[in-house]
């Protein structure tokens, strides 16, 4: 199975970096995939404490028990089955940004992303499309600036909806 995976993440590698027009998605890919870095998380969850009343509160102690879970999961996954990073693992893909680490699955910007979209749409559901939609262009823009594979974005996707249902589920 991870064979096929793998395979199936390596060819659509290719095809996406054969992308016309790189010069006008880059620097958008670019800006999304820097909206997923991990301090807006604490100072959005903290403003909303602040402003947003007891579910402000709640909305940022579910984010607390979320995080806590999410970050050493992720760290112990991605130092465990150490796959290469796509730009460093393929020719001809080439990273459009550093990346954090050497490593690739899972995705830490999209595991953190669809956590905090868990967030929002449980504690205001009418973002849920919004959110969500953010969360999964996040991911989109770490496979196009060349530091994942589509599969790991699919495992940053599900660590991250693991983990905001846990904290909500500590929380309620």
């Amino acid at each position: 199975m991870w064979q096929r995976m793998d395979h199936w993440d390596r060819e659509l590698m290719t095809r996406l970096q054969r992308l016309p027009a790189p010069t006008l998605w880059r620097p958008t890919a670019r800006w999304v995939s820097l909206s997923g870095d991990g301090a807006g998380y604490l100072l959005f969850a903290l403003l909303l404490a602040e402003l947003g009343g007891a579910r402000g509160q709640q909305f940022l102690l579910a984010g607390l028990a979320a995080y806590a879970l999410e970050l050493p999961t992720y760290w112990l996954l991605k130092n465990t089955l150490k796959r290469a990073r796509p730009c460093h693992n393929m020719g001809g893909v080439v990273a459009v940004v550093d990346p954090h680490d050497k490593f690739s699955l899972p995705s830490g910007h999209t595991a953190a992303a669809f956590l905090f979209a868990t967030l929002l749409a449980w504690y205001w559901p009418p973002l849920m499309p919004l959110a969500y939609g953010w969360a999964t262009l996040v991911g989109v823009s770490r496979v196009l600036l060349g530091v994942h594979y589509p599969g790991d974005i699919v495992a940053g996707a599900s660590l991250g909806l693991w983990a905001g249902h846990m904290g909500l589920y500590w929380i309620h």
